[in-house]
């Protein structure tokens, strides 16, 4: 007993000594802010996959389908059933909520800001010697830094106006931040991206498929110079990749791909499942993010909610089951306005094609008893009873076609027979092709006083979809906007491209928002004014920044 005495007080005396030593008690900071210290290629390889990792957030935006639909629903193209898109997408189609507590605008600001600082972090290393690398090896990473700094202070400033800019890694708190003039936000946006045309490889030579490249700089550069109003620039970048790359880039005219020899067309196998990347024979994309299951490869970010928002509810109807035929399991979180449906196409376009936009839904349950398999063509907004093969007859509701069976696009069929609940989308997100190239370049053209330039563009898309042609008179900004629609509704950014071209107001009050339809749901922009171009600054934000006023866009 006295030995174990003698131990347990020998071992009291020793944390004694340790607890008064000065060293013990010294504190260690752990949540200060720390720059990434970059000191090899590894690091830098590191870094630069942790931006796209954070990038593909935002457009994937996980389980988030709100985020999803405030770049579309209150637009010129779609709306909200009542009850399908609630949450942070609310305001975005009941505009009277949309003040400076949104949470959706709150999101955004924060996700691009993080975005920025990564893009910082990476730049601020660029500029060191490091062993092992040369000042090219550092210059590429810089570029493909400097791209994506660009592409977050070009959203920013396009949804926000004058933004703060941070331009150094954050490595001390701080709470005075003040906006930036929207023309010195553009002059970074601008150096940023000629940096990056000048570094980044050509399309086709990036160490992975999926990194940056010189085409990705400049669609990114032209689409930002149409914004200030800078056309003849917008219209150099635009034309060096229309007429640049090598002949690497051109329009997809002929069936190709995994499913070339099953009912289609050629506009539909860009988007199906396998047929997406370069490496797959997709010779019209320029921008792709690579998406692969979970299970499979570990290249996804949770479960990218985009098929489950565009594609009709079919499956809530008995005797329907999710299949690959219909799309997937889609839940109706949005609908495609009575504009887009019935006045936005010319009968023969090759976008309105049943292989493109769904119209027909079938019985395909075997447990249905039905004889058959019958085709319904439904009609928008009335009851409608239907006699089937075997003389049973079966009804369709006016409420149903609002969401259930209502017609979906069919870029985000995705169908995996794991998993038919449909949890995710494990198909690649195409964020820039060269059918868009040649439409941002009718409008650089057509803003530049070119109808004729104008309109080879704008038929560049319009032959491929096997569309009558257009001709000098149709060139308006109205009617280029309404071409990208057709061409690429639920690819592009809607909002942004309408508040880009200060459009929003007046297209969306026009085209949406026009009438009373089944069951009491309107087509609605509700409360929309000039005011909502621009988003609220996030009023937590202003209230964090205590020693300096970020101010308020007019009217919030």
């Amino acid at each position: 007993m006295n030995k174990y005495y003698k131990i347990v007080m020998c071992f009291s005396l020793m944390l004694v000594s340790i607890s008064c030593s000065e060293s013990f008690l010294d504190e260690e900071v752990l949540d200060k802010y720390e720059p990434n210290v970059l000191k090899d290629k590894l690091g830098f390889d590191a870094s630069v996959v942790g931006i796209h990792q954070h990038f593909a957030t935002l457009p994937k935006s996980s389980n988030d389908q709100t985020i999803i639909n405030m770049w579309h629903i209150g637009t010129d193209i779609l709306w909200a059933p009542a009850g399908r898109s609630n949450g942070d997408a609310r305001p975005y189609f009941d505009y009277t909520q949309l003040n400076a507590s949104d949470a959706a605008a709150l999101k955004v600001w924060r996700y691009l800001y993080k975005l920025i600082n990564n893009a910082n972090d990476l730049i601020a290393g660029s500029q060191l010697e490091i062993v092992g690398m040369t000042p090219a090896d550092r210059a590429l990473y810089e570029a493909e830094a400097k791209f994506f700094r660009a592409y977050a202070y070009d959203m920013l400033v396009t949804l926000f106006g004058g933004v703060p800019l941070v331009t150094e890694p954050t490595v001390t708190p701080r709470t005075d931040y003040t906006r930036a003039s929207v023309a010195a936000v553009n002059a970074l946006i601008e150096a940023d991206l000629l940096f990056a045309v000048e570094k980044l490889p050509n399309i086709g030579s990036a160490a992975r498929d999926g990194r940056a490249n010189k085409a990705m700089a400049r669609q990114l550069l032209g689409t930002a110079y149409l914004r200030m109003n800078e056309n003849a620039k917008a219209e150099a970048q635009l034309t060096e990749i229309i007429n640049g790359n090598s002949g690497a880039l051109s329009l997809i005219k002929n069936r190709f791909g995994t499913k070339a020899n099953n009912p289609g067309d050629p506009f539909s196998d860009i988007f199906i499942f396998g047929n997406q990347r370069r490496s797959q024979g997709n010779t019209e994309v320029i921008w792709v993010l690579e998406n692969e299951n979970p299970t499979d490869k570990p290249y996804s970010t949770d479960s990218p909610q985009q098929r489950r928002n565009w594609g009709g509810g079919y499956y809530d109807i008995a005797g329907m089951l999710p299949a690959d035929s219909l799309g997937g399991r889609g839940i109706g979180r949005t609908r495609l306005n009575n504009w887009v449906l019935y006045g936005l196409y010319e009968d023969g376009d090759m976008r309105n094609s049943k292989y493109n936009l769904r119209r027909d839904f079938w019985f395909n349950s075997t447990d249905a008893n039905y004889s058959t398999i019958k085709g319904l063509k439904v009609p928008y907004g009335v009851d409608t009873e239907f006699t089937l093969a075997d003389g049973k007859k079966t009804k369709v509701l006016a409420a149903d076609t609002v969401w259930r069976l209502a017609p979906y696009i069919t870029k985000w069929n995705f169908f995996d027979s794991r998993d038919t609940f449909g949890y995710g989308t494990w198909k690649d997100f195409i964020l820039m092709r060269l059918g868009e190239t040649y439409l941002l370049r009718a409008e650089a053209r057509f803003k530049q006083n070119n109808l004729s330039g104008a309109v080879a563009d704008v038929n560049e898309v319009r032959n491929r979809a096997n569309a009558t042609p257009a001709e000098e008179g149709d060139m308006t900004l109205d009617y280029i906007l309404d071409e990208r629609a057709r061409e690429l509704i639920g690819e592009e950014n809607r909002r942004y491209t309408l508040v880009r071209t200060g459009t929003l107001v007046n297209r969306a009050k026009t085209l949406t928002g026009v009438g009373a339809l089944a069951n009491g749901n309107i087509e609605t922009t509700n409360g929309l004014e000039a005011k909502h171009l621009l988003l609220p600054i996030p009023q937590l934000e202003r209230d964090l920044n205590k020693d300096a006023d970020l101010g308020q866009n007019t009217g919030y």
